[in-house]
């Protein structure tokens, strides 16, 4: 007998052909979609189900993939508003990481996971790069294993950059950055059922000496695993880094052969033409964060160009001190709008190439595509169930790609499903007590800033205008 029978649902498989299927079914054994069809011929091969779930006038997608975030910026919302890069790291960002204790790192990471299956998300990278003591790493997987969501965890380190903002309690020895990240590697990698995965995750380029950077790069060829790094967020970062490095931050990682199909660049906003060229020739990936490209002011990366050289260019929301949510919907809706006006084009990117982009190249990015980014038989039951009768913004519904990306909520996320298992039904997480987070969560911000000073930031002047 099936575990879990979706039925009479539309079905956007994502597949290669695109198909979206009317009236149809899918059927989950265990963690894997055992069958997607027509509903007649679903019912009539495999009966009932333990579980059946009915989704008349509902649609259903694959799980959207987040494939940028830092968790524990969640409690940081609303303290970063109106600065430059430079200046949103030196006065808030960074004293805030300063003071990072393991309660915090926990109650963020389930902040994150929380608005993550809200929106629809089943698959987080945590690029986890604030380690002011020992052991930080822990609590945020735990918090991931307990809500039962797919992640990708980033071991974050830096070795340098203290003249450029970051806090002295961020900066590390190489000894200690790799000792640690060997532990968490060894420890974690392919542990939840499979569904956790350890990468190795420099914070910058100009905050890493070429040393860190050599042997992360050896090390995860070793590891057989992946690399992330920001990159040309603005043109801070170039600069940082030539007078760090000597070179421009991209021309450093082409140099000590750092690049390649295992990395996910973040952000490339400031790429030259000829750097575009090189990320398609080494097949290296890359995260567009449309939303916290605008709240800093850095620019609009040249993405339909990527997509025009086929880079496999894949979506995150960054952390929430420089986006405020962790809505994947929000994120498909302005990475639509925000080409068409930068470009004076309507068509230069489609609802659909959006979507793609947070499934298809988002288990690309994650070199996960074997097991999740759509809807196929015998690919992981990582799944969301869109309904759109919940609120009037998605209704009427004519087509179920434009209804997603333009008129959605995360009311309108009825259901989602990792590994087959119901992790959120009714709109209600299934994991964890969702109420109580919330609670605690905020006391243990409003705790965090007052360790760190940044409480006062939260009480600035009414500013109508900046001048």
């Amino acid at each position: 007998m099936l575990d879990l029978l979706i039925k009479n649902a539309t079905v956007v498989t994502l597949n290669s052909r695109r198909e979206i299927i009317p009236r149809a079914a899918i059927a989950i054994q265990g963690d894997r979609l055992l069958d997607v069809g027509p509903m007649a011929a679903l019912a009539a091969k495999y009966g009932t189900a333990r579980r059946v779930i009915e989704a008349d006038g509902q649609v259903v997608f694959p799980g959207l993939i987040n494939t940028h975030t830092h968790s524990f910026q969640t409690l940081l919302k609303g303290l970063g508003d109106d600065r430059i890069l430079p200046d949103w790291i030196a006065q808030m960002t960074s004293p805030s990481a300063a003071y990072l204790e393991a309660e915090d790192a926990y109650y963020a990471a389930l902040l994150v996971g929380l608005e993550a299956l809200h929106s629809g998300t089943t698959t987080v990278l945590d690029y986890m790069y604030a380690h002011p003591e020992p052991y930080l790493s822990d609590p945020v997987i735990k918090a991931f294993q307990e809500l039962g969501l797919r992640a990708v965890f980033g071991r974050g380190m830096s070795d340098l950059g203290r003249r450029w903002g970051i806090h002295p309690r961020l900066v590390k020895d190489q000894e200690s950055i790799q000792a640690d990240s060997l532990r968490v590697f060894q420890r974690y990698h392919g542990s939840n059922q499979g569904r956790l995965r350890v990468w190795l995750a420099p914070g910058s380029v100009w905050g890493n000496s070429r040393e860190n950077l050599i042997w992360l790069r050896r090390t995860a060829s070793e590891l057989k695993t992946g690399l992330t790094i920001h990159v040309s967020e603005t043109p801070f970062d170039r600069r940082a880094s030539e007078v760090t490095h000597g070179q421009a931050d991209i021309d450093v990682l082409e140099a000590i052969g750092f690049l390649g199909p295992d990395v996910l660049l973040v952000h490339c906003v400031h790429l030259k033409e000829r750097e575009i060229r090189l990320l398609k020739a080494l097949d290296v990936r890359v995260s567009h964060n449309p939303v916290s490209n605008m709240y800093l002011s850095s620019g609009v990366a040249p993405i339909p160009r990527m997509l025009e050289s086929q880079i496999t260019v894949s979506l995150g929301t960054d952390g929430a001190a420089s986006n405020n949510t962790q809505d994947m919907l929000e994120t498909l809706k302005v990475t639509a709008l925000l080409h068409k006006a930068h470009s004076l084009d309507p068509t230069v990117i489609t609802a659909e190439r959006v979507l793609e982009m947070a499934t298809l190249d988002g288990a690309r990015s994650l070199n996960w595509e074997d097991e999740i980014g759509s809807l196929e038989v015998g690919k992981k039951a990582d799944l969301f169930i869109f309904n759109p009768g919940r609120n009037a913004k998605a209704t009427p519904l004519h087509h179920p790609i434009s209804t997603l990306l333009y008129s959605s909520s995360q009311a309108n996320v009825q259901t989602v499903v990792i590994d087959g298992q119901v992790v959120l039904e009714d709109g209600a997480i299934t994991t964890v007590n969702e109420a109580r987070i919330l609670r605690e969560a905020q006391k243990v911000a409003e705790r965090l800033a007052r360790r760190a000073g940044t409480d006062r930031l939260a009480k600035r002047p009414w500013r109508a205008l900046a001048f």
